[in-house]
């Protein structure tokens, strides 16, 4: 990796990358309370207009799979392991686990977890449901 020269410090690409991924409980408490708990619905209601076209049903299923980040930051396990990916089920799997139960439970499973996220005892509940999103729509482990 080539180094970046910023201010007198020498950086290599990796540890920006490891730093990147690797944000404090605080940074990500921050993002819930100011963005995340409010932008999370707007990207799951967008994910399912997108998901009813046929033409753009992979932009909403990766706008489904990214839900856990833009909640509170958190990265997959895939990006910073790369054996994290290894348990994943088949696409074809996948595929047909989504037509045939994934699009609506997965629906009904993310207005719970809003309704949820309307009270302070179900909010930890309704993070937990919505960091499962991907798995639920796709069977997707985001955390490997």
């Amino acid at each position: 990796m080539h180094p970046i020269e910023t201010v007198g410090v020498v950086l290599s690409l990796e540890t920006v990358e490891y730093s990147m991924g690797q944000r404090s409980i605080f940074i990500r408490a921050l993002w819930f309370i100011f963005v995340g708990w409010w932008v999370t619905p707007v990207v799951i209601n967008v994910a399912w207009v997108l998901n009813v076209t046929v033409i753009l049903l992979p932009i909403g299923i990766k706008l489904i799979n990214l839900v856990p980040t833009v909640l509170t930051l958190a990265e997959p396990r895939s990006l910073s392991d790369a054996t994290a990916g290894r348990g994943q089920r088949s696409l074809i799997v996948r595929a047909l686990y989504f037509v045939f139960i994934g699009w609506w439970l997965s629906l009904l499973w993310a207005n719970v977890a809003a309704l949820l996220a309307l009270t302070i005892i179900g909010l930890p509940i309704a993070i937990w449901m919505l960091n499962r999103l991907p798995f639920v729509t796709s069977l997707y482990r985001f955390h490997g």
